[in-house]
């Protein structure tokens, strides 16, 4: 597979986590009092993080080239735009479990580090084998090919967190108790240490980006196999999935069409990897970024569109990396949804 080669130095690897750790601690402290996040300052964050994100392409123009940067964008973008499909679930986990609003950018925060963790490994992972077996590429394209498919047809379905495999492995280990108290993840019970409702909140969280993660560094691998792109490219993207939940929680049900859009995403990005082996080879940079961005335009101005004048018949969904949909209610990230105490729903 022809891709953009250039050597990173360790230093720059170590500038890099720095960062990322500078700005999550300033994320952390910023809301260490639990408050509950509102739509202006929701915005805020996320401009913040996506002007991060911005920056940091300006960087790699400035140090290497046009293409390096442009690959980086591209990389960005497909995954900016398959973390808002993220958003859908995570108001599905937290309508479901009525998780307070003040809690909700906590158990984000946690959520964003383990995916952060679990797609540093797929990165890894999936670049050594795209490099040492040809075949591979053949593999991951067909995956994402089928999984765009199966995000297209899928009918709304509804999705139990609380069948998660994960989930209910972890209550069947670790002792819970099905209520809320206040932002904690384990407390005492009876003399017993138990895990909380807001810890079975985050497994469920958890569990369902590494479903996520799958498919979007896949996605990312077809367009590079740099390992350094396609982390920075996660990472900043993922950087600010805390506060794009909160700025789009009330208007999830916009995005009727937005599954097409990124179910077309994934089967280009598969496409592109299986051409990459062929005699036809990489798609030029350009091709990528214009597809990239011409899908979300008109995934979300169609949405956006019919749902306006009144005219959708579709309702919103999680179509998700595991292929089914969900109709949920969204959450109201300035409402009263959960109480302490309160219990998971039967």
């Amino acid at each position: 597979m022809n891709d953009v080669s250039f050597p990173v130095p360790l230093w720059v690897w170590a500038a890099l986590t720095i960062g990322i750790v500078v700005m999550l601690v300033i994320d952390l402290l910023a809301h260490r009092d639990n408050h509950v996040i509102g739509l202006r300052e929701a915005t805020l964050w996320s401009a913040g993080w996506i002007a991060a994100g911005l920056c940091f392409g300006l960087i790699l123009l400035v140090w290497q080239d046009g293409e390096v940067a442009s690959t980086y964008y591209a990389g960005y973008l497909i995954e900016k735009a398959l973390s808002i499909d993220n958003v859908f679930v995570f108001a599905l986990v937290f309508s479901f479990f009525g998780v307070p609003d003040a809690y909700q950018h906590k158990v984000l925060f946690l959520g964003v580090i383990g995916a952060l963790v679990a797609r540093l490994v797929f990165i890894f992972l999936g670049a050594e084998l795209l490099t040492a077996f040809f075949w591979a590429a053949y593999v991951f394209g067909a995956f994402l090919v089928w999984t765009g498919w199966k995000m297209a047809v899928a009918k709304d379905l509804e999705v139990h967190p609380e069948s998660n495999p994960v989930v209910r492995l972890v209550k069947k280990i670790v002792p819970t108790d099905t209520r809320f108290h206040g932002a904690r993840f384990f407390t005492r019970v009876g003399g017993r240490r138990v895990a909380t409702l807001l810890f079975v909140a985050l497994v469920a969280i958890e569990a369902s980006d590494l479903v996520f993660a799958v498919d979007s560094v896949a996605a990312v691998l077809a367009i590079t196999t740099h390992t350094f792109l396609v982390w920075t490219a996660n990472a900043f993207a993922i950087l600010g999935l805390r506060s794009l939940y909160f700025c789009l929680a009330g208007l999830l049900r916009r995005f009727a069409y937005l599954h097409y859009g990124l179910a077309v995403l994934l089967a280009f990005a598969g496409v592109k990897m299986i051409l990459a082996e062929t005699p036809v080879g990489k798609l030029p940079i350009w091709l990528t970024l214009t597809v990239i961005a011409a899908t979300i335009t008109v995934s979300i101005g169609w949405s956006l569109l019919t749902t306006r004048q009144g005219r959708s018949d579709e309702r919103p969904r999680s179509a998700g990396s595991a292929g089914v949909g969900a109709e949920h209610p969204c959450p109201d990230p300035g409402g009263e949804r959960g109480a302490e105490g309160g219990q998971v729903p039967p």
